[in-house]
């Protein structure tokens, strides 16, 4: 049977970093919206360069930051928020010079495709008929710190708190709104295009900042010491860093509905 070009990871990825067969492959840990976009960019980029592997990990940003952290074998990390980039960088991970902004994305509240109950603004959620809305556990998913910063800022968090139902990553709260499981959701509108027959778009949640996405290399060594493993490891994590950020890989980020940086 002929085996995919791309690769997908478990979450888990500690138990990885002993097997040597791995030593050539490209470990890339994205944000779990990302998950369509890359898997195309890794298609791409492996149809480019045939002697690349890419191996793909999709989690919540804060989730893929305690895995890298704790040692998990991951050469690129692409963040849903600056947010979290900026702790791998605080934490020594990444480099300042390193990173990159390549897309940006939009907040938006979903309902059932077939729901009947009107929500033109935030306010509209304190309503009896919203009994539960799913957003990102702000801890770890960037899309529930952007909507609790909305919530806070349209002075409706204390109010919702109890209809809100923490979720590990913005696709599962995407599928609890598919699923009719919740009233409303918040989801990036790249992740509510995805399945625009089971749910629609409410209203674009309105923000102070932009939903920028940045890319950065981990581990990267400029030491004159630094083995030759990782210095091809590097200038694989670059070139791939590269791609996306080329016309061919825009192109791809485009086709997912994702913005220009």
């Amino acid at each position: 049977m002929k085996r995919h070009p791309c690769h997908y990871l478990l979450a888990i990825l500690l138990s990885l970093a002993a097997l040597p067969g791995l030593a050539g492959d490209l470990v890339v840990s994205a944000a779990a919206s990302l998950t369509n976009a890359f898997k195309d960019i890794a298609e791409h980029y492996e149809a480019k360069h045939p002697d690349a592997k890419v191996l793909l990990n999709f989690a919540a940003s804060g989730t893929l930051l305690q895995q890298i952290a704790k040692g998990a074998p991951v050469d690129v990390f692409a963040s849903a928020d600056q947010e979290t980039m900026d702790m791998a960088e605080a934490q020594g991970l990444v480099a300042n010079a390193q990173r990159r902004d390549f897309a940006r994305n939009a907040l938006v509240l979903v309902v059932p495709a077939d729901s009947a109950i009107e929500i033109a603004a935030l306010g509209d959620l304190a309503q009896g008929a919203v009994r539960r809305v799913a957003i990102g556990n702000p801890a770890s998913v960037p899309a529930g710190r952007y909507a609790g910063r909305a919530l806070e800022q349209a002075g409706l968090a204390t109010a919702l708190q109890g209809k809100l139902i923490n979720t590990q990553n913005v696709r599962q709260a995407l599928d609890y709104v598919a699923r009719g499981e919740v009233e409303a959701g918040f989801v990036y509108a790249t992740d509510a295009r995805l399945m625009a027959d089971k749910v629609k778009v409410a209203l674009e949640v309105p923000l102070d900042i932009a939903i920028s996405y940045p890319i950065a290399a981990i581990g990267i060594s400029s030491s004159e010491n630094a083995s030759s493993e990782k210095a091809a490891s590097a200038a694989e994590a670059t070139r791939f860093i590269d791609f996306v950020l080329s016309p061919e890989g825009q192109a791809v980020l485009d086709n997912h509905g994702f913005a220009r940086p």
